[in-house]
């Protein structure tokens, strides 16, 4: 049998029948909702690096930020590989995905807190100020070290996005103490 025959043979007998499939729900599934809730936990128990915001919305603008400068930086590199131009790519959808969240909380926040949101960003951009000056070697060395965000960004972005005003999930909350 070939490879493709019995992929297909796999494919069907793992797809509901049309019998089956009445109203499809889009709603999540219980194990999407505590994989998600578990995550959360843990992104929000990590410690955050020094000088990052700790409310949401000014942490989105600081992740925002760092991705932006990041890509920048990426983007200055004559000698960038496959890899590098994937990292600017996956960048850039991470900074979008980030911009629109903000945009979509904007008017739910404060003078105060949109201030605090500028300045985070403002901070978070001044890190990678000094290396577009650089030479291509160490722009090239600063691309590839940097190590990511933290994991409480992506859940900050949902969170502002979806107007969530519920704590976080604590560790405690999904089993783990």
């Amino acid at each position: 049998m070939s490879v493709t025959l019995a992929f297909a043979i796999v494919l069907a007998a793992q797809a509901p029948s049309t019998a089956q499939q009445g109203v499809v729900s889009t709603a999540p599934r219980a194990e999407a909702v505590e994989t998600e809730r578990f995550r959360e936990a843990v992104a929000y128990a990590n410690p955050m690096p020094r000088g990052a915001p700790e409310g949401d919305y000014p942490l989105v603008a600081w992740c925002e930020a760092l991705v932006n400068g990041h890509v920048a930086l990426g983007e200055t590199l004559t000698g960038a590989d496959d890899l590098d131009r994937d990292i600017i790519r996956l960048g850039r959808l991470e900074a979008v995905d980030f911009r629109a969240a903000l945009n979509v909380a904007e008017p739910r926040q404060t003078a105060a807190v949109r201030a605090a949101a500028a300045a985070a960003a403002a901070e978070a951009s001044a890190k990678w100020t000094p290396l577009v000056d650089q030479d291509e070697t160490v722009r090239s060395q600063a691309f590839g070290l940097f190590f990511g965000l933290p994991g409480r960004c992506e859940h900050a972005a949902r969170r502002i996005r979806d107007n969530v005003t519920t704590p976080p999930a604590t560790p405690a909350d999904v089993g783990l103490e």
